[in-house]
């Protein structure tokens, strides 16, 4: 159990502050994350890391010489906002480009996505690379939908040794790309991990048994077996790997990682029965490592990663570098940086609105003050469903997500935004607060939304349908979700459909957001006969056959309530 805190919900920040004051020499401590305390070249790549928290070493560990230029840090499990990657990427920005890694989760994807469009507008190249490691969670005919795990390892090293050899951008992208495509991983659970202030942990493994194919948010397993001993687990973990080395492959990196409460003394007698295992198959081992690289708390399990290496791979893999925890040769002496951080966030613009504008942004304001309180009082029940086959955490973004932006948009009000401004800042508050996946994608949604509206006119039917069409483009371009993979978007589609229908067929706002929002309701209740295809519970498809999706659920609330409200409004 996780035992040491104060306030659970300050656990992440708290830590962060202290490893910072523990390697002053490797890092600086900025909102949300931590840059590299040495000086780089100007012009460098920049290789920027992150994800939740709870998960050290990863990400703030491997930040250093020859590894990751800053870390971003989400709270426990929770991808950070899209606001927290932008401003750890600009503090990083060595005017060479940036290299932005992640795990492969819906969170990530959608904030670390977002991130980098707004950074690429503001003139910053940043590239993309979701790590796919886990052979666990999707076929090797579907690599790209592989969850990231401890693989995260050795694609940043990779890349940190590319980019600190003064390679550009588009090669460090391509050697970063190459090292993922070749990193395979699989893990195995004994115990689940509990979230600080929890009572019970997030999930639990049978006495005398362990819990196959684990992720590292808390999912548990897709089977489960007897415990073995060392020499039968090292088959378990090896057989699954081996079966994807590459045709004439006879060299290979390999990482024997502890998932947080697991001994490194019962890691060096597995690695004993994994090096018999892999030399056995004509393997020879470059630099192994064996410790804790990507925890999940306090879980009691392991997981075992091997990148397929070539003659480019293996320079990298064994190139100096100087990070908290992870530690090879010897880098050149650098100096450090004595510059001032500045981490002050602008106050938000508030442009000019008309009167009529700033009535309609009151309205908007009121009616998310309204959704606060609901999803407030909803909290528990979303968690519930989303606990089935996820993390359980839904409940509690979509309240700390909906609270913020309520208060957001009552502050842009009283500023005198009018409707398209204040639906937008209320966006950026949502997913800056909330973090996670259903940050990413209510912030994207109100934000896409905004932008068919006007701080001039009043917004008519064919505006705020406009404005749906718009939030659900992006939302499916970016998160990729399709009607049926069990997500917010089975309960989206049909709402947009719908609204969209009959304000083209000239219905009233109420009448056709009341259509809109039934339809919504009855395409999140469907979601219980569908197997999720998308996200964390995807490997976990069987447990969520007979429950709904909290996404789609939560989104149905909101328009209802929406319905509701506009219609008591005329």
């Amino acid at each position: 159990m996780t035992t040491i805190f104060d306030a659970p919900d300050e656990f992440a920040s708290t830590a962060l502050a202290g490893f910072c004051q523990i390697y002053p020499n490797h890092v600086r401590l900025i909102a949300n994350g931590v840059v590299r305390a040495t000086k780089v070249p100007d012009g460098k790549v920049s290789v920027v890391v992150g994800g939740g928290s709870g998960h050290y070493p990863a990400f703030a560990g491997y930040v250093g010489q020859g590894m990751a230029d800053a870390a971003v840090a989400g709270d426990v499990f929770a991808s950070p906002s899209t606001a927290a990657v932008a401003r750890v990427c600009r503090h990083a920005d060595n005017g060479g480009g940036i290299i932005l890694g992640f795990g492969n989760y819906a969170g990530d994807v959608l904030n670390f996505g977002v991130a980098a469009e707004r950074l690429r507008a503001e003139g910053i190249d940043v590239r993309i690379i979701a790590v796919t490691d886990d052979v666990a969670s999707a076929s090797a005919d579907e690599h790209a939908k592989r969850r990231g795990i401890a693989g995260d390892l050795m694609v940043f090293k990779i890349a940190g040794a590319a980019a600190e050899a003064g390679l550009s951008l588009d090669e460090v992208e391509r050697i970063a790309r190459h090292a993922n495509e070749r990193t395979v991983s699989f893990g195995v659970a004994f115990a689940g991990c509990t979230l600080p202030g929890a009572k019970q942990p997030l999930f639990t493994v049978p006495k005398g048994r362990m819990a196959l194919g684990l992720g590292i948010h808390g999912e548990p397993g897709i089977s489960e077996q007897d415990i073995a001993s060392a020499t039968d687990l090292a088959d378990v973990l090896t057989d699954k790997l081996l079966a994807e080395r590459p045709a004439g492959c006879t060299r290979v990196a390999a990482v024997l990682n502890g998932l947080g409460s697991t001994k490194y003394e019962e890691l060096f007698v597995l690695w004993t029965a994994v090096q018999k295992k892999l030399t056995g198959s004509d393997l020879q081992i470059v630099l192994p490592e064996a410790g804790e690289f990507v925890t999940s708390l306090d879980m009691q399990g392991c997981s075992l990663t091997l990148t397929w290496l070539d003659e480019e791979l293996e320079r990298y893999w064994a190139a100096p570098c100087d990070a908290p925890a992870f530690r090879r040769g010897r880098p050149e002496i650098a100096e450090l940086r004595t510059d001032v951080i500045t981490d002050e966030e602008a106050a938000p613009v508030i442009p000019a609105a008309s009167e009529a504008s700033r009535k309609s942004a009151a309205c908007i304001s009121d009616l998310f003050a309204r959704i606060a309180a609901m999803l407030t009082d909803k909290e528990s029940e979303l968690g519930r469903i989303d606990a089935i086959a996820g993390d359980g955490d839904h409940g509690q973004g979509m309240q700390r997500g909906s609270d913020a932006a309520a208060k957001a948009m009552a502050a842009a009000v009283s500023a005198g935004a009018g409707a398209q401004t204040t639906l937008a800042l209320g966006g950026d508050a949502w997913a800056d607060r909330a973090g996670g996946t259903s940050g990413a994608i209510w912030g994207l949604l109100l934000r896409s939304w905004s932008s068919a509206l006007s701080d001039n006119d009043v917004p008519d039917e064919a505006a705020i349908a406009e404005g749906a069409r718009r939030a659900l483009d992006a939302v499916t371009s970016l998160g990729r979700a399709r009607i049926g993979d069990k997500t917010l978007v089975d309960s989206l589609i049909p709402f947009v459909e719908t609204l969209t229908e009959k304000t083209a067929a000239g219905k009233s706002l109420p009448e056709a957001f009341k259509a809109a929002a039934d339809a919504s309701s009855a395409a999140a209740e469907a979601t219980a006969a569908l197997t999720p295809r998308l996200g964390r519970a995807r490997p976990l498809a069987e447990k969520s056959i007979g429950h709904p999706d909290a996404g789609a659920v939560s989104l149905s609330m909101v328009a209802q309530l929406a319905a509701g409200f506009i219609a008591d409004r005329g």
